[in-house]
C-alpha cells in the first residue's frame, strides 16, 4: 500500500498540474508583475513574536504576518545550516528538485541543515491554496502576508532574517539562495563552514560586486535617483547566494527596520551591512552566471545560476555517482 505521504504528494503534482493549466488557459500569469510598488504598511501591531529593544520608531516596520509558519522547525535540535530559499507559487517542479537534490534535509549524517522555500502572498487565490496544500505535506515553506513580485524581493528576504532571528537564533549559518540555483553542498559545508570548528560570527561572503546604480528606466535593475542618489553601491554580495553567520540575520533585520527601503534586495542587504560595519568577503566559488556542466567545473564551485529542475537532476545524480572519480 502507498504510504500517505505519497498519495498527498501525488495529489498535489495532480492539483499543480490542473491549476496551472487553468490559469494558463483563463488567467494572464503575469500581469501584475511590474505594477506593483511596496504595500502598504499595516498600522496595527504584528500578531507575531518582534524585538523588544527596537527603542525608536522604526522607518519600515516590518509588520506582516506569517501566513504559513514552521515555528517549531528548529526546536529539538539547532541546525547548523539554514538555507532560505526565495521562490515563486508556480516554481513547484523547481521546489521538488532542490528537495530531492541538494537542498535534501537528510544529505549529512554529521550535521543538521534546515532547508525553507520563501514566498509572499499571490493575488491569486488558487496558488495560495496549492501552497498551503503543498506546505501541509513537506513542512519546508513561509509566507508572510506581502504581496509575492520581483519588487518585494527585499522583504522576502527580511522574512527570511526575521525568521532566523526569531525562531531559529541558535543556527550556526545561514545561506539565502534562489530557486534556479545549483548548491555544491560538499563545498559549502566541509570546505567553507567547516563544522569542525568554532562558528565565525559578523561574517558575510558570496559573489562581491562594487558597482552603481542603474539609472537607465529600460533596465530591470534601475533605480531612480530619487530612492538613492549616491553614483557608487557599497560592496554587496549577488542574491543568488551568499552566506553569513547567524548572528547576522538578526543584525539585518534590525538595521533594516531604520533603513529605507530599495526594491534590489542584494543592494539593500549591502545597504545594511555598511551601517553595521560589516565588510562581505569575496569568494570565488559563488557563481551568479550559467556554466556547462563539466563533472570537474561544477565540483570547485559552490553556485551555479539558471539551473532547471530537469538539469538539477542530472547534475545531482551524476556528482553523487562519481565521487570516486578524480578531476
Amino acid at each position: 500500500m502507498p504510504s500517505k505521504v505519497s498519495c498527498l504528494y501525488v495529489l498535489t503534482v495532480v492539483c499543480w498540474a490542473s491549476a496551472l493549466w487553468y490559469l494558463s488557459l483563463s488567467r494572464p500569469s503575469s500581469s501584475y508583475v511590474g505594477q506593483l510598488t511596496l504595500p502598504a504598511r499595516k498600522t496595527a501591531k504584528s500578531k507575531n513574536v518582534t524585538f523588544s529593544n527596537i527603542r525608536t520608531r522604526p522607518l519600515n516596520p516590518h509588520a506582516f504576518d506569517f501566513v504559513v509558519n514552521e515555528p517549531k522547525k528548529c526546536e529539538e535540535d539547532a541546525p547548523f545550516l539554514v538555507i532560505l530559499i526565495s521562490t515563486t507559487h508556480k516554481e513547484f517542479d523547481a521546489r521538488q528538485a532542490i528537495r530531492e537534490t541538494w537542498g535534501d534535509e537528510s544529505t549529512f549524517a554529521d550535521i543538521r541543515v534546515v532547508t525553507l522555500f520563501l514566498l509572499g502572498r499571490n493575488t491569486d487565490a488558487v496558488l495560495n491554496q496549492m501552497v498551503e496544500q503543498e506546505s501541509q505535506i513537506f513542512h519546508d515553506i513561509v509566507v508572510e502576508d506581502f504581496v509575492d513580485s520581483y519588487h518585494n524581493l527585499t522583504l522576502k528576504t527580511l522574512m527570511g532574517m526575521r525568521w532566523v532571528a526569531t525562531f531559529c537564533p541558535k543556527a550556526k549559518y545561514v545561506m539565502k539562495t534562489d530557486s534556479d540555483i545549483f548548491v555544491n553542498m560538499d563545498n559549502l559545508v566541509y570546505k567553507l563552514l567547516k563544522p569542525t570548528t568554532k562558528p565565525r560570527r559578523r561574517y558575510f561572503t558570496g559573489y562581491v560586486i562594487n558597482g552603481g546604480p542603474i539609472r537607465d528606466m529600460r533596465s530591470k535593475w534601475y533605480m531612480s535617483r530619487d530612492l538613492y542618489p549616491d553614483s557608487k553601491y557599497p560592496p554587496f554580495c549577488s542574491g543568488t547566494g551568499y552566506v553569513f553567520s547567524a548572528d547576522v540575520a538578526e543584525l539585518i533585520y534590525k538595521t533594516s527596520l531604520h533603513t529605507r527601503l530599495l526594491h534590489l534586495e542584494d543592494v539593500y542587504v549591502g545597504l545594511c551591512l555598511r551601517k553595521l560595519g560589516i565588510h562581505p568577503f569575496q569568494n570565488s566559488g559563488f557563481n551568479h552566471w550559467k556554466m556547462a556542466y563539466s563533472l570537474c567545473r561544477y565540483r570547485r564551485v559552490i553556485t551555479v545560476h539558471q539551473i532547471s529542475p530537469e538539469e538539477m537532476h542530472r547534475v545531482w545524480n551524476d556528482m553523487s555517482s562519481k565521487k570516486h572519480l578524480r578531476c
